[in-house]
């Protein structure tokens, strides 16, 4: 007996991004709405049922309904097209989902590790914010069974990516740094963001850059901008910032 089952359903083939809400507005929608068009196109995700116009005002209904004032949404667009291998034909078509929450509850003393799993620059996912982010989760889920909140992941290289679900900044000599592109980490809208208000060198560096740093930051939308307490046990200074009071609003508690 034949069934229709979809490539998002079998295979995780779809697109999202989370995006801050301040003042029950979408931060920096722009920016995400280019990026999950760019995403889609890598992808071959077909979201020209969408414009940027009609997914606006789907995400503004979706804040207003759910009384979002300070916090987060996610948009997904998933491929519901049959799957070649296990469906014998179907409507090709994409979905789109949003989903809305109040901001994330983040520990204050942040402590990280740094994860066995390596991120592989080569992966046609490298930089994309996928559906498929089962490797993503493992590694947080292994760094939280040692105790930890997140993980730092290098590369195949040994450089310093990103951790598990957020952009890494780190300050050495009252000077800011961060991974480049070309280590596979993504594109965050919040690092776009930190880059082109504040002077930072973008750089391929190993672990020791980072366990040698004065301060380490995350950044994402979910999170905003929050300070790490430790790496593996090593204790970072508490230091005051611009970057941490950059976003208009933190999505979540004082770093």
């Amino acid at each position: 007996m034949h069934q229709f089952v979809s490539s998002d359903r079998l295979y995780g083939k779809g697109i999202f991004t989370t995006l801050a809400v301040f003042d029950g507005k979408p931060f920096l929608w722009e920016n995400h709405w280019r990026r999950l068009a760019e995403s889609a196109a890598k992808l071959g995700i077909d979201i020209s049922a969408y414009d940027e116009r009609s997914v606006t005002t789907a995400l503004t209904e979706s804040i207003k309904a759910h009384h979002v004032t300070t916090g987060r949404a996610r948009i997904t667009f998933s491929d519901e097209s049959p799957s070649e291998i296990w469906s014998d034909g179907g409507e090709k078509k994409t979905s789109l989902s949003i989903i809305t929450s109040l901001p994330r509850a983040i520990p204050e003393n942040f402590k990280l590790t740094v994860s066995p799993h390596r991120v592989n620059t080569t992966s046609p996912l490298a930089g994309i914010k996928s559906c498929n982010y089962l490797e993503h989760l493992i590694a947080l889920d292994e760094a939280k069974k040692r105790g930890f909140h997140e993980a730092v992941r290098l590369n195949e290289r040994g450089e310093i990516a990103s951790t598990c679900m957020a952009n890494v900044f780190w300050l050495k000599s009252e000077k800011l740094y961060t991974p480049s592109l070309k280590t596979g980490c993504l594109a965050g809208t919040t690092r776009e963001f930190i880059l082109e208000n504040l002077d930072c060198e973008e750089v391929e560096v190993g672990i020791a850059a980072v366990l040698e740093a004065d301060t380490i930051f995350l950044s994402s939308a979910g999170i905003g901008v929050l300070r790490v307490a430790e790496l593996d046990g090593k204790s970072f200074k508490r230091a005051d910032h611009p970057m941490l009071k950059l976003l208009p609003k933190q999505a979540g508690p004082p770093a």
